[in-house]
């Protein structure tokens, strides 16, 4: 996946997460570790931190379904 600049800077305008911390979080989850439900909680949690929003047990669950199952839209960008 190519994400483009305009894409980190709408992220960065919305969270203030800057582009380096979201390839370093992103870093985390390659290879095998996109589908291990642990690092995926790991980093949800640490965005949760970073951006003071509260993700339910429940709420990385369903993430975390989602990624594992690849049901994760291909067209990332537009649901920014």
């Amino acid at each position: 996946m190519n994400l483009s600049d305009s894409f980190f800077k709408k992220v960065e305008n919305k969270t203030n997460i800057k582009k380096s911390t979201i390839v370093s979080l992103a870093s985390k989850l390659q290879g095998d570790n996109m589908k291990n439900p642990n690092s995926i909680r790991e980093v949800i949690r640490e965005l949760s931190q970073m951006t003071g929003r509260e993700v339910s047990k429940e709420q990385e669950d369903k993430i975390i379904g989602a990624i594992v199952n690849d049901k994760v839209p291909d067209n990332i960008d537009k649901m920014i």
